[in-house]
């Protein structure tokens, strides 16, 4: 089963995950000021979208491997409960499954921050989810580099006071990161013989990064 885990996320990553966003354009910088022509003013606001959508599918990829590994977790918790006479953790949390999977498998989450980016991903699939609250708050205490306020290539299409959760910017490294935690655990926790327990995922086989 975990070796099943490892094979579908691999694969959704690089058939899908991986191509969309390296046919996503993402500009450096946004020019502002005063636009010299009708053309310059859509080009400058075509290159926002740009940045935005990327940001926003980046977000929404998050969301999905965090789903798929929550579900994954979900079902081999219960295999495991049921073949070794275990009870279920009754609030069935992500950290829950998590927990006993984890004991089950004896895998040490801090082995080259394995835990730190499962759980980043998961607080993150919170927070695209939720917007402001507690998951916002969590997230920017434990990883602040997702918050770039004094960068040039994402603007706020908000008026007034700033949305800290709108800010929040996921990036194809990022990806890359979340998509290798969650195939290098089911990798650690695969008692066949082979088992792929550091699977080459590296940020120059994604096409760049996205804003």
């Amino acid at each position: 089963m975990p070796r099943i885990f490892q094979a579908n996320l691999a694969r959704l990553f690089e058939r899908v995950i991986q191509p969309a966003m390296a046919a996503l354009p993402v500009h450096m910088s946004l020019e502002c000021g005063e636009a010299a022509t009708m053309e310059q003013f859509l080009d400058r606001a075509a290159a926002q979208v740009d940045n935005h959508t990327a940001n926003e599918a980046a977000k929404a990829f998050t969301l999905t491997l965090a789903a798929i590994f929550e579900r994954q977790l979900s079902i081999w918790a219960r295999a495991v409960c049921r073949d070794h006479a275990l009870d279920m953790p009754k609030s069935r949390s992500f950290q829950d499954f998590l927990h006993l999977c984890t004991k089950h498998a004896d895998i040490d989450l801090a082995q080259g921050e394995l835990g730190a980016d499962l759980t980043e991903m998961f607080i993150v699939a919170n927070v695209v989810r939720h917007g402001e609250g507690p998951s916002c708050e969590r997230l920017k205490a434990i990883a602040p580099a997702l918050w770039h306020d004094a960068a040039n290539d994402y603007h706020d299409l908000l008026a007034g006071p700033r949305i800290v959760s709108e800010h929040l910017r996921i990036r194809t490294r990022d990806l890359v990161r979340y998509i290798r935690a969650t195939t290098r655990f089911w990798g650690l926790a695969d008692p066949l013989p082979m088992a792929v327990t550091d699977p080459p995922y590296w940020l120059e086989a994604t096409g760049g990064d996205a804003a």
